[in-house]
């Protein structure tokens, strides 16, 4: 892809350990084209006149080839890649990202069902010895190759390049149902405008003669078959479940869902059509609103009478269950889907970084926040579920029975509905749910945007916001099925299959690819090279061994003991799950086929295919003075 700017015969011929009579001097033209000018009173800087480099790589392009000395100087016309404005726009796109819906309603349930207190402590040591590691690999892979997640491969080993387009795939398939939660939230922040919240009486036109308002100062008796109104508003009014039979039978299309994710995919259009420096200003909102939110939720729910209650239940440690192989499996799956590796979207953002941008304090800071966010949203919801308790004159066990979307959309709502001032603490509760959701999308929309445009510059480049429409209208055309009366069933269907063990088999691989094919001590001298200083003996072991075992333990935990899937009243019937497998598997097939694709294509023997699929095939721009110039 590389195209001599010089001949050889215009080359001084350099000896070992002689510097050069004539060097080549890089020099910027108006264009911003890179051209090999003859200088003879210049000199390459040294190794130690390193800076802040200004950013000519774009990794929109093909990568320069440039030898000091050999007498093949060879360069590219590369472009200006853009960065991150600001260092806290990234910092706050890494938090946003992993801080998401998961955070608020998966954290606090698996909490409490493995142990209360007790479950901190699998929790802190899977979070150290795996998810941390991970963390920091990904964002000192992407911000040393400054590639996205397929064209990064050809720079670390070409034969796993398929994991790259693993990655877009499995993240399509989160688009296609995350933000149709999103819809839901957004279906009741603009229900939450009224005076009185529909979800707080059994007078409207949804309800059932089961439904039963125990909030009501009238005595009443709660049944086996009783209903809540907020139970009915969920089912009845916003999915509309009672008119689908299943799976088999989803069904027509909700038109107010349909109206609520247009809506949100426009906003992220709009937010992410520019690149980096128009979503890094959105999440100054996105990123920053929900921590506003909590802490007035966190205030005002340890001011409900029975709020201690909840508290108690939440943290009170169960020892026994630390001896239960589930609750680490519990442990590990939390911290590595609350961390977010392994959807090219933490390559894909540090790729923005300035070379030199210290990643490791990065990884610690926005994983310790993401972790820090998940503990506090425990209390923030469990202080409300003692006061349910309280008013319900029940045990927190059984207020707290729901879990996933249920737990917020009906538990929480109703406790919410029945507060004083309910009206405005539902609008910034789901407005706090909707901003969660939107700087995740944007991250893994990018991840695929990134790795797309890197991949395909010369189709792409010039032409993202066109791609984006395009990624955009084929994700809402891809969430049709989740829009439809059953569409909540399709949803916990891809929640449990599409992502969970496909994304863990992606991460395994590209942490075997990088320790073990790649080398840990070549990737320590890249981290060497941005920061100044190697990894220790820490980051080494948990790279090579530690992290990817945490990997495959939870893998063959999942693939083992499959999820049994079950709905409101609708029992999965057992062809979902091999359904399941195949759409996590339609994804993970795109590795092995491109492992031998690459092995046909690659000339010579069987060995020799094998040695050249395994060795780095571009170099990477490293900073050079004021350009940046190949690793080789």
């Amino acid at each position: 892809e590389t195209e001599p700017l010089t001949s050889k015969k215009d080359v001084s011929d350099c000896s070992k350990g002689e510097d050069c009579k004539e060097n080549g001097l890089l020099v910027r033209n108006p264009k911003s084209a890179l051209r090999l000018a003859e200088d003879g009173n210049k000199v390459h800087p040294s190794q130690g006149d390193k800076g802040e480099a200004a950013q000519i790589s774009n990794g929109y392009s093909g990568v320069q080839s440039s030898v000091p000395c050999n007498g093949e100087q060879q360069l590219m016309e590369l472009e200006d890649r853009e960065t991150w404005s600001k260092k806290i726009d990234f910092l706050l796109s890494v938090i946003g990202y992993a801080v998401d819906l998961g955070n608020v309603w998966r954290f606090p349930y698996i909490c409490y069902q493995n142990g209360g207190g007790a479950f901190l402590i699998p929790y802190t040591i899977m979070a150290i010895f795996g998810g941390i590691p991970l963390f920091y690999m990904e964002l000192a892979l992407g911000q040393y190759h400054r590639n996205g997640c397929i064209s990064i491969w050809r720079k670390i080993c070409p034969i796993f390049k398929g994991i790259g387009f693993a990655i877009c795939i499995i993240d399509l398939y989160v688009a296609s149902y995350y933000n149709t939660i999103m819809a839901w939230a957004f279906y009741y922040l603009i229900s939450s405008f009224t005076a009185e919240l529909p979800w707080t009486s059994c007078t409207n036109p949804w309800n059932t003669g089961n439904c039963t308002n125990y909030f009501s100062k009238d005595n009443v008796s709660w049944s086996l078959h009783s209903t809540s109104p907020a139970e009915e508003f969920y089912t009845r009014q916003v999915l509309q479940v009672h008119r689908s039979n299943g799976l088999d039978d989803l069904g027509g299309i909700s038109w107010q869902l349909t109206l609520c994710l247009l809506l949100i995919f426009t906003i992220v259009y709009f937010s992410i059509w520019k690149g980096v420096k128009t979503s890094g200003k959105v999440v100054w909102v996105t990123a920053t609103f929900p921590y506003i939110i909590l802490f007035i939720l966190l205030v005002r729910g340890a001011t409900l009478p029975g709020a201690w209650r909840g508290v108690l239940y939440y943290l009170k440690p169960d020892w026994q269950k630390l001896l239960a192989t589930e609750v680490w499996v519990d442990a590990a799956a939390q911290i590595f889907f609350s961390l977010g590796p392994g959807f090219g979207v933490l390559l894909a953002y540090a790729s923005y970084n300035k070379f030199h941008n210290n990643c490791y304090q990065d990884a610690l800071v926005t994983s310790t926040v993401n972790c820090l966010t998940s503990f506090v949203s425990g209390f923030v919801i469990f202080t409300v579920l003692g006061y349910m308790a309280e008013m319900r004159n029940e045990d927190v066990s059984e207020v707290a029975k729901d879990t996933g979307p249920s737990l917020l959309f009906i538990t929480y709502a109703e406790a919410i509905a029945n507060m004083p001032a309910s009206t405005f603490f539902a609008i910034i509760f789901f407005l706090m749910l909707l901003t969660l959701g939107l700087d995740s999308t944007f991250a893994g929309l990018e991840g695929v945007i990134t790795g797309v445009l890197d991949e395909f510059p010369h189709v792409w480049g010039k032409r993202r916001e066109l791609f984006v429409l395009g990624l955009t209208i084929l994700c809402f055309l891809g969430s049709l099925a989740t829009l439809t009366f059953g569409g909540a069933y399709v949803v916990k269907l891809f929640e449990e299959y599409a992502t969970g063990p496909a994304v863990l088999t992606v991460v395994f691989l590209e942490a075997v690819a990088v320790s073990w094919f790649y080398g840990i001590t070549q990737f320590c001298n890249d981290v060497k090279e941005m920061l100044g200083s190697a990894p220790g003996w820490y980051w080494r072991v948990c790279w090579v061994a530690i992290s990817p075992l945490f990997l495959l333990f939870v893998t063959c935990s999942f693939l083992s003991n499959p999820p049994e899937l079950r709905l409101f009243d609708y029992d999965y019937p057992y062809w979902t799950t091999v359904v399941g497998y195949c759409i996590g598997s339609s994804s993970i097939m795109f590795i092995p086929i491109y492992m031998v694709y690459r092995l046909v294509i690659t000339p010579g023997t069987l060995k020799e295919r094998i040695l050249k699929s395994i060795t780095p095939e571009t170099a990477t721009e490293i900073p050079f003075g004021d350009i940046r110039m190949n690793a080789v």
